[in-house]
């Protein structure tokens, strides 16, 4: 594990400054009626949370966590966290506080470990601690789950994290590693949804369990899942990767089949044809798919204040596309709301305690990196 030494402490406190559901992509409005501040700047971030007292923690994919200050831009390196396999789209990834955080002060995070000749996406867990001089780390770190089989390949590792509204069951996202196969293979974990205990253990009651699945698997037949969330009314909506067209956004009901590879609303990149979805074939549709393709990351329910029109909204961050992407909800339908150009490639979406939206890019193909804050324009 990383350590951080004291006498470097002073030079890590650093400052710095729709259309409808049928695969149309929806119009991007001339003028987007958010207003964008800069809040920071950081190295190809992946993911971010806020604690209680405002601050936040944001992953970067080469390893890092950092602990950062939205008020005075402070950023405090966080020691404790396990060496990262950071190769082609692995990276240290999600990180999400335990429902019970004000307490157990418990982190949760994932990332892409090289083991055993093979590489795979873990999930772990650590106390966040700071001392009075400002040290911060993650404390008695365990990894508690890994994705099984771990395979060849540097893409493909998803590692989405949800803890239940209940706070009983943590949701973990494995992706299918582009192998293809595995999406439908009943013993592996990779291209699934998991749900686990808070210890890491599978959750008792999984629906696939007694049929011979692995007992951690809630769905399957997923390929790149880089978002989940929990709606106001429980239910868990998940966005990911389709192949050569087919991003989706699809509601996870347990012990469902969403057809990857089998059927898809995309192709195989090598121009060979996936069957589409159609009524019938024993496959869970997604609710809404794009093609083109958004190359959606990471997935936020909004339930605040700030933008009243959008509560109850999706929000889903744009690579390829460099946008940012609004799905609206009706029970269990969904459909395209809005699509902005945001000139960078976007990572991943949050709320702020405030209600306002925050917006991490990715540091790759020409975005910066940058943490921005969207509140409505004036």
């Amino acid at each position: 594990m990383r350590r951080i030494a004291m006498t470097a402490l002073p030079l890590i406190l650093m400052a710095c400054s729709a259309e409808n559901a049928t695969g149309q992509n929806a119009a991007a409005p001339a003028d987007k009626p958010f207003a964008i501040a800069t809040i920071a700047d950081f190295d190809s971030p992946w993911a971010m949370t806020f604690l209680p007292d405002g601050r936040a923690l944001v992953t970067e994919k080469a390893g890092e966590m950092l602990l950062f200050d939205p008020k005075n831009g402070t950023k405090i390196p966080i020691a404790g966290i396990p060496t990262v396999d950071s190769a082609g789209q692995g990276g240290l990834m999600d990180v999400v506080l335990s429902p019970g955080f004000a307490q157990d002060k418990m982190v949760y995070f994932s990332f892409s470990e090289s083991r055993d000749g093979g590489k795979g996406v873990a999930l772990a867990k650590g106390g966040f601690a700071q001392a009075s001089d400002g040290t911060t780390s993650l404390t008695d770190v365990q990894v508690i789950f890994r994705a099984s089989p771990y395979v060849e390949g540097n893409g493909h590792y998803s590692g989405r994290v949800a803890f239940s509204p209940d706070g009983k069951y943590l949701f973990f996202t494995n992706g299918e590693r582009q192998k293809f196969d595995p999406a439908q293979d009943p013993k592996s974990t990779l291209g699934k949804v998991l749900r686990l205990n808070p210890d890491g253990t599978p959750a008792a009651g999984n629906p696939l369990a007694a049929k011979g699945f692995h007992p951690a698997i809630w769905s399957y037949g997923h390929r790149n899942l880089l978002g989940i969330a929990f709606d106001a009314d429980g239910r868990l909506w998940e966005q990911e990767m389709g192949p050569k067209g087919g991003d989706e956004v699809n509601l996870i009901k347990p012990g469902l089949n969403y057809g990857y590879p089998t059927v898809s609303n995309g192709s195989h990149y090598d121009g060979r044809d996936i069957p589409d979805h159609k009524p019938g074939d024993g496959f869970e549709a997604p609710k809404v798919s794009w093609n083109p393709v958004i190359s959606p990351a990471g997935l936020l329910y909004y339930s605040g204040d700030m933008f009243p029109a959008w509560k109850g909204s999706l929000f889903i961050g744009g690579l390829s596309s460099k946008a940012l992407v609004r799905v609206k909800l009706d029970g269990e339908n969904a459909a395209k709301g809005d699509q902005w150009d945001m000139g960078a490639r976007i990572r991943d979406v949050d709320q702020g305690p405030d209600g306002a939206l925050w917006v991490l890019e990715d540091g790759g193909d020409g975005s910066q990196g940058r943490l921005l804050k969207l509140t409505p324009k004036r």
